[in-house]
């Protein structure tokens, strides 16, 4: 199967671009929509995600980072004391699942990313899940995308 491509939002706050770097991969659980959670069941081994900051000034698209884990039950949903407890989800049939990312790179200046303004006045991106979805916290991203994206930012 030929090699995907991702965009992921977390606020930086919660868990940053730094955050990655500096702990080489990551679990990426807590996912509580659907079509979020099914873009994430696509994902294999090696597939390209671009690591996007929102709720920032600017939101943008702050590095890279690589699938290094394909999809597998979010265990936080079982957990009565974890913040992405979920009483429906049934260990024996999963409804939520996450996956490991590991770091690749990042912009030079987190503070300055590809902004969403910057893709938004970029006609090459104009079809972009990011533009037409933008609220969608894990969506694909054509390989035409996810070029430019990396040409534009410097990645």
């Amino acid at each position: 199967m030929a090699k995907q491509y991702w965009l992921m939002k977390s606020e930086p706050d919660v868990y940053s671009i730094a955050d990655l770097e500096r702990d080489g991969s990551t679990s990426w659980e807590g996912v509580r929509n659907y079509q979020a959670r099914n873009n994430m069941q696509a994902m294999k081994v090696g597939d390209e995600v671009l690591y996007y900051h929102s709720n920032a000034k600017p939101p943008g698209v702050v590095g890279i980072a690589r699938v290094r884990r394909e999809a597998y039950p979010d265990h936080h949903a079982f957990d009565r004391k974890h913040k992405y407890f979920d009483a429906k989800s049934d260990p024996t049939n999963p409804t939520w699942f996450m996956v490991d990312i590991e770091f690749v790179s990042k912009v030079d200046d987190v503070d300055v990313p590809l902004s969403l303004p910057d893709i938004r006045d970029d006609p090459a991106l104009a079809d972009m899940e990011l533009i037409r979805y933008g609220r969608l916290s894990v969506q694909s991203v054509k390989k035409t995308e996810f070029a430019r994206v990396k040409k534009l930012a410097g990645l």
